[in-house]
């Protein structure tokens, strides 16, 4: 497993000399300043490259840009409106200049309107650090009465909506638009976010759209993509939904294991795969995550390790960032199953037998608390997660487990 480190940019509170002291391999990160649709142009991908590869100092860092994370895919792609076709496009030409460059894995997603979502950014945990949480009534409430959504109402148990009634009620104007930002902030990194009108918009434009129909767009989305990936030497990974369950009446296509067979076997290429985030899948407790492993192993291009903790087992659900080792994922048994494939694909002789991961998300701890730095990206507490992780990494890829 190559272990690579999200970093944000210039901007970043964690420099590339702190990725280098964390004993990462590689980096994930992105042009977040591009607006989703526009072209990545080979000036702007070289300028990322060469700002990873030095110190402060000015030298050599020694590490490379490994992973895309992410190139986005634009919401009238999705849709399949406006000039959606001229974005699948610009999207075509990102992935040639980003491969003329060396880059060989884009991680994306398929979630419509909203990305990851999270009620509390910064939810208090019992030893005085802080995570981020999703809390399904919060959620109800953000969507029954501040956006207001038609329908909102029918989308919930009546022991949520009274719930979600209780919260908003004790709520003042601060709280509420606390809760409105936290749940429309966008991706991780990114300059656009939205407003409660733009959720709205959008959602009068996707109308009453159906998971077949949204699957269908996936498709056909990736019946023009992947053959230019395939042509340029590029891995596609996608990432689940987050959380793993539908949101503002809208379907999410990429939850489960079935999810993810339809999409594969729908457009078969070894450039069409997945990338595995135990945190995004994991927050179903219908989804077995080593079994998951097992099932998609060949397709895996990418690897997100987190871990979660639910408050219950309803698919549509509460739950909370945990460590990494200390969720509802059993950590050693996906990474036992991640080791075996990467064995069984260096005795095939894959040139990918090696699968990059890098360790997601992380609590706020220590001088975390203070820094106040990208919600779910804290330094120590990523670097926390790394140890824990290369630790289980280390000991099963021993010679004495076999799996190497």
């Amino acid at each position: 497993m190559r272990q690579t480190w999200r970093w944000f940019g210039p901007a970043d509170l964690a420099s590339i000399d702190d990725v280098v002291q964390a004993g990462a391999e590689g980096i994930v990160t992105a042009l977040h300043h591009i607006p989703n649709g526009t072209v990545w142009s080979p000036k702007e991908i070289a300028k990322r490259q060469q700002l990873v590869r030095v110190r402060k100092d000015g030298s050599p860092s020694g590490i490379e840009w490994d992973v895309i994370e992410s190139l986005p895919v634009s919401e009238d792609i999705k849709k399949q409106k406006g000039a959606w076709r001229e974005l699948i496009a610009n999207y075509k030409e990102s992935l040639r200049n980003v491969a003329a460059a060396g880059l060989e894995m884009v991680c994306y997603n398929f979630m419509p309107v909203l990305d990851w979502t999270r009620t509390d950014l910064r939810w208090g945990l019992p030893n005085g650090g802080s995570c981020m949480r999703f809390d399904i009534n919060d959620f109800a409430a953000f969507e029954i009465h501040i956006l207001k959504r038609p329908g909102a109402l029918e989308a919930f148990t009546p022991a949520v909506v009274e719930e979600a009634a209780r919260r908003f009620a004790a709520l003042d104007d601060a709280g509420q638009k606390q809760l409105a930002r936290n749940v429309t902030m966008g991706l991780p990194g990114s300059t656009e976010s939205m407003t409660l009108e733009d959720v709205r918009a959008h959602l009068a434009e996707y109308g009453n759209i159906s998971a077949d129909r949204l699957r269908q767009h996936f498709i056909d989305f990736l019946s023009e993509i992947v053959p230019v990936a395939e042509e340029v030497g590029v891995r596609l990974g996608c990432h689940p939904d987050d959380p793993p369950f539908p949101l503002l009446g809208l379907p999410r296509i990429m939850s489960t294991a079935s999810d993810y067979q339809a999409i594969l076997d729908a457009v078969d290429s070894p450039a069409n795969g997945m990338t595995l985030c135990s945190g995004s899948l994991g927050a179903r407790p219908d989804n077995d995550l080593p079994a998951m492993m097992r099932q998609f192993g060949p397709k895996v291009h990418f690897l997100h390790l987190r871990n979660v903790k639910r408050d219950s087992d309803a698919i549509s659900g509460s739950f909370f960032e945990a460590e990494h080792l200390g969720g509802d994922t059993d950590m050693v048994a996906l990474i036992a199953a991640i080791l075996t494939e990467e064995a069984r694909r260096k005795r095939e002789g894959r040139a990918d037998w090696e699968i990059p991961m890098r360790p997601d998300h992380g609590q706020d701890i220590l001088d975390d608390l203070t820094r106040r730095a990208q919600p779910g990206y804290p330094t120590i507490g990523r670097l926390k997660g790394l140890a824990e992780l290369r630790g289980i990494m280390t000991a099963l890829g021993h010679r004495e487990f076999g799996l190497q």
